[in-house]
């Protein structure tokens, strides 16, 4: 028997505006460290330490950062891939009506994870070499009533049209097709049940660049026709300016800074996106490069240091760093930054690109 939704499932429609797809608040995702013969809890690795974003319909947002900050373990939180230890993921649904993810029993999970579908970073990995191109991208619909076949490869034949491959294809196997062809197939099973929300985990960072170009072209158009909302996590930058709307830059669980992409490229506030910004190759052999390299390691999340979590490594810290964490606060429109010293700080951004 199914559970009714509660009150702390159901939340009031006016608490977000209309246009939020997506609102996530104090997001945490902690996993346990456990030693011993009895395997006791010695300690917590807190991969997502307090994540708050929102995501408006039809918007790209950019989730960026070093690897091994939180980044895919925050997007598969979104999707209840696993499940968050504490936070709320307040998701819109198409009939208007807003739900907390996190607190969705499974049966009523369905239904919203229809409208919200995941692309993985390894097209190979995801795809299974047992199964051809039918049975691949219509796993979805046979999982979700479509039983007469007739009616599945019609269907599937329509979704490889839409991401560029040929509909004869349909009945061959992972192996016969390059890494951007199966890239290709694994955004035409995202798209199999029609969703809202994708989440792109490092969509094109298995792919070479010329074959990465199409591939986030294709992401475009079919955003465009198809009327969908991203959250577009990556690590290369270059790859974040062209297909994002706003960037969020993660570090050590947190986000650190957040805006407009233009804005903050052009005038980063914080002094590890500035770092990260340096080290964007410039395709000018007359201009110098600006790298500032950061001193030290990325700290343990396991481990991770007091205050803020980047002032080990940062050249601008002081003993309020060292002691308190600052809080993510708006200081121009639209854009949030976590750092003491936002304010007195003149940091260096890139140029647009020519």
């Amino acid at each position: 028997m199914s559970a009714e939704p509660t009150q702390s499932t159901l939340t009031n429609n006016a608490l977000i505006s209309p246009e939020r797809l997506l609102d996530v608040k104090e997001l945490k995702k902690y996993f346990p460290i456990r030693k011993g013969v009895f395997k006791s809890v010695v300690g917590q690795v807190r991969s997502v330490d307090g994540v708050t974003f929102h995501l408006n319909q039809g918007e790209t947002l950019g989730l960026v950062g070093e690897s091994g900050c939180g980044k895919t373990t925050t997007s598969r939180c979104l999707l209840r891939a696993i499940n968050p230890t504490s936070g709320e993921i307040r998701y819109r649904q198409a009939d208007g009506q807003l739900v907390d993810v996190t607190q969705l029993a499974s049966d009523q999970l369905r239904p919203v994870r229809r409208e919200m579908q995941m692309i993985f970073q390894d097209p190979f990995a995801s795809l299974n070499p047992r199964m051809n191109l039918l049975d691949l991208v219509g796993e979805p619909l046979l999982v979700n009533g479509v039983a007469n076949r007739k009616e599945r490869s019609d269907r599937v034949a329509d979704l490889l049209r839409l991401v560029g491959l040929r509909p004869e294809y349909m009945r061959r196997f992972p192996h016969a097709f390059s890494g951007g062809q199966r890239q290709r197939i694994v955004i035409a099973r995202a798209l199999a049940l029609n969703p809202r929300l994708v989440v792109a985990d490092e969509p094109v960072s298995a792919l070479d660049v010329s074959v990465q170009a199409q591939v986030l072209n294709l992401l475009l158009d079919l955003q465009e026709q198809l009327k969908l909302t991203y959250l577009f996590v990556a690590h290369d930058l270059s790859v974040v300016r062209h297909i994002s709307d706003r960037v969020a830059v993660m570090y050590v669980g947190r986000i650190v800074e957040m805006s407009p992409t233009d804005e903050l490229f052009l005038a980063p506030k914080h002094p590890y996106t500035a770092a990260l910004l340096s080290a964007v190759p410039v395709a000018d052999p007359r201009i110098r490069s600006k790298m500032q390299p950061l001193e030290g390691d990325v700290p343990s999340p396991s481990n991770p240091p007091n205050g803020c979590h980047f002032h080990p490594r940062c050249p601008f810290a002081t003993e309020l760093c060292r002691q308190q964490a600052p809080d993510l606060e708006e200081v121009q429109p639209n854009h949030f930054v976590a750092c003491h010293r936002q304010a007195e700080l003149k940091l260096s951004g890139v140029s647009e690109p020519t």
